[in-house]
């Protein structure tokens, strides 16, 4: 087929890139001998002929170039460079003049100057420069990736061209290849002391610093880089890159950003900024970065997998896995977006297919220590405790200082003095400088392991310490949810309006709302009513939140618009995970602080609250390590008591007001009277009665929470006593919970 004019001149750029001079030749006469003032063929085979140092005739090349378009900075050095290397200086300086008058400028321009001025001696003569076609051939081998070649030759010809600047500067990225860091950083220093203003040198520095892990040296090599030259995108963005490293997020994003004004085409930038928006949890525009990305580089495969993480994150399954599918088509045996799809299919419940994924990532990758952990996760989920032991166990193999590895072990096993993984542990947690996040996770198992050695005095230490870590981490601090539920109350009149002129509405599927504290047995009951065959049990679900937390907290305005918006969302997302029965039930506990939303939006729902003892509830929410952030108040006794006297002093207001809208239930009194308790919430439900109801414990849909073993057994009673062991060691903390 035959070329176009532009792609025949693109296959002569990538050949001479890639050194291939005699092809390039070809493809830029072919050019010419269509279009025989071509601007930019006439200036490239001009550069080829003066690479192989015939000035004389890439002269007229260059000249053809500028008059057809003298706009162009480069075209203007060429045939400038050219003239001073024929000893032309005359006409050299009428040039330079003639580009001034044009307006161009920059630091080469700027350098040009001082050889015509003869403040400054020539190129050569200054840095003692190769021959240009030695130069030239040092950069093909480099492209070509013969690192160790090139790194060899530019050691040999140092002596003989101490100040070139071309060897110093291949000589250290050669040097940055092989991993021969020291050297390079010698490199790009001595090129430095030789061209103090050389850009690129302290670019390149920068590169060696950070992949020696000298960050803070690396931030300043990219700074001074950017200080020489102002619109060096490429600095702005590894610079970016060196302060994630760091944990210093707002920096990054910044300079990603001075990266992207630079070129607004730069993909890596975007995805580097993405990445960082996503650690920051601002999600939605980490969504843009990565858009921006695939929008710009529609093969970038990380890119979509990233973009997938994200929206998983915010729950949005079926839109992750949509993304994780793209990856997948791009680059088959990414195994981390093989990990990724089978941990979003896990969400939806679909167990079968996550196994698959997570299979289909150990096949790519056999050593991959989060599909291992994963594939724990989800056959634990499955019920199949065995399996989910021996995955976590060969994640721990691969990588014995995976915490969270040996965190999840711990709470499906049960241990001896003399268990191998609880002297494992021990020994993990003697050593010197653990993070604070890992530190955590083995506190957490090791508390576990001594609660079923019956050492509580033990098992309280280091549940105290695994506590005292987490909010740390998490930064909790109780004044956020206080003022939280204050803003919460203040949008009650509003949204009680409207609770009470919408209409009964008809859906399909229909919401079950199941909620109250965490720990109080939302799990159970979910299993109960997902034992019905009209159920679809859909878990916890973070689209009452997502997309209605700025209408309970007063920050949209509440109308019949803004409230019919959140009602569609969330129904359509409900409809994806309900496989296409009536009723799908949302088990996010938390969604009892916003029930005037509820209400308002879905006058069809049923809403169940569950109540159970007190302290029982707090003491669960104390011992649990949850995946989710967003229950700080959790790690702290006296928190998680106080986060228990706004819950239960909301839910008095709540019942005040829909009193005739929540159904209240007594996990208490279901574990002592199950059958009569049961046929009172499917009557509630107005469903038809089935005894599956009454075998929980016989659901085979997969179970995500911390209640996953309790509700794999048979309803029993006595679990809401279990604290009470701990009682001697609490301090009175759940004495003001008595009233409650």
């Amino acid at each position: 087929m035959e070329l176009t004019l532009n792609e025949a001149l693109q296959k002569g750029i990538e050949a001479q890139k890639a050194g291939n001079f005699q092809e390039a030749d070809m493809y830029y006469t072919a050019v010419l001998k269509a279009q025989p003032k071509h601007p930019e063929a006439n200036h490239n085979i001009g550069v080829l002929g003066a690479s192989a140092g015939k000035f004389e005739s890439a002269l007229p090349f260059f000249k053809t170039a500028l008059e057809v378009n003298s706009n162009i900075d480069q075209f203007w050095l060429s045939y400038i460079d050219t003239l001073i290397k024929l000893k032309r200086i005359d006409e050299a300086k009428a040039a330079f003049d003639q580009a001034k008058s044009k307006g161009l400028k920059g630091d080469k321009f700027d350098n040009v100057e001082l050889l015509l001025s003869g403040r400054a001696t020539s190129k050569s003569e200054e840095t003692q420069e190769l021959p240009q076609n030695q130069s030239q051939a040092l950069i093909n081998f480099y492209g070509q990736g013969q690192f160790q070649k090139v790194f060899k030759e530019t050691q040999t010809l140092a002596k003989q061209y101490n100040k070139s600047l071309t060897i110093w500067n291949l000589m250290g990225a050669s040097a940055i290849q092989i991993g021969k860091l020291d050297e390079a950083v010698l490199a790009f220093q001595k090129a430095i002391t030789i061209k103090p203003d050389f850009a690129e040198a302290y670019y390149n520095l920068g590169n060696a610093l950070k992949d020696q892990g000298k960050l803070r040296e690396a931030v300043e090599a990219y700074q001074k880089a950017i200080s020489i030259k102002p619109d060096f995108a490429e600095a702005y963005n590894n610079k970016g890159t060196v302060l994630y490293d760091q944990g210093k997020l707002e920096e990054a994003i910044e300079a990603y950003k001075q990266a992207i004004s630079i070129m607004p085409e730069d993909a890596e930038a975007y995805i580097n900024m993405g990445n960082a928006l996503k650690d920051k949890g601002e999600l939605e525009e980490a969504i843009k970065a990565y858009q921006k990305t695939v929008a710009i580089q529609p093969d970038n495969a990380d890119a979509y997998n990233n973009l997938g993480v994200v929206l998983q994150n915010l729950g949005l399954i079926e839109e992750a896995i949509e993304a994780y599918n793209k990856a997948l088509s791009i680059k088959p045996d990414f195994a981390e977006a093989h990990n990724n799809m089978g941990a979003s299919l896990n969400e939806q419940g679909k167990l079968k297919e996550a196994i698959e994924a997570y299979n289909k990532a150990l096949f790519i990758k056999s050593d991959y220590v989060e599909a291992h952990n994963n594939m724990g996760i989800a056959r634990k989920d499955q019920g199949k405790l065995e399996e989910a032991i021996e995955a976590f166990k060969q994640a721990i193999t691969i990588k014995p200082d995976y915490a969270e590895a040996h965190r999840r072990l711990s709470s499906i096993k049960k241990y001896t003095v003399d268990d191998d993984h609880f002297l494992q542990v021990q020994e993990f947690y003697k050593q010197d400088n653990l993070t604070e996040d890992t530190k955590s996770s083995l506190s957490f198992a090791l508390a576990k392991m001594y609660e079923d050695l019956g050492q509580l005095d033990q098992a309280f230490k280091y549940l105290s310490e695994g506590n005292f870590l987490q909010k740390k981490l998490l930064n909790y601090s109780k004044d956020r949810d206080e003022k939280l539920f204050s803003l919460l109350k203040k949008t009650l009149p509003e949204l009680y309006i409207f609770s009470k002129d919408l209409k009964q509405a008809s859906t399909k599927p229909s919401p079950i709302f199941i909620l109250g504290m965490p720990r109080s047995g939302t799990t159970l009951i979910e299993q109960i009513i997902s034992s019905h065959s009209d159920v679809t049990g859909a878990g916890e679900l973070k689209y009452v939140s997502q997309y209605g937390a700025n209408l309970a907290l007063g920050s949209k305005a509440i109308n019949t618009a803004s409230l019919s918006e959140f009602r569609k969302k969330y129904l359509s997302e409900l409809s994806k995970v309900s496989n296409g029965k009536r009723f799908a039930t949302d088990k996010m506990p938390q969604n009892f602080r916003f029930i005037p939303l509820i209400c308002a939006a879905f006058p069809e729902a049923k809403i169940i609250h569950v109540q159970r003892n007190a302290a029982a509830t707090c003491w669960s929410n104390y011992k649990q390590y949850f995946s989710s952030k967003g229950l700080g108040y959790s790690y702290d006794l006296q928190d998680v008591v106080s986060y228990y006297r706004l819950y239960s002093d909301l839910m008095d207001l709540w019942q005040s007001e829909y009193g005739d809208r929540i159904y209240n239930l007594d996990y208490e009194k279901l574990t002592t009277n199950q059958k009569t308790e049961t046929k009172k919430l499917i009557k509630y439900l107005e469903l038809d009665w089935e005894k599956t109801c009454l075998l929980p414990h016989t659901n085979k849909r997969s179970v995500r929470t911390s209640s996953q073993q309790q509700v794999r057994q048979k309803v029993y009673q006595g679990s809401s006593e279990v604290w009470q062991k701990y009682e001697l060691f609490l301090d009175g903390a759940f004495d003001s919970l008595l009233s409650l």
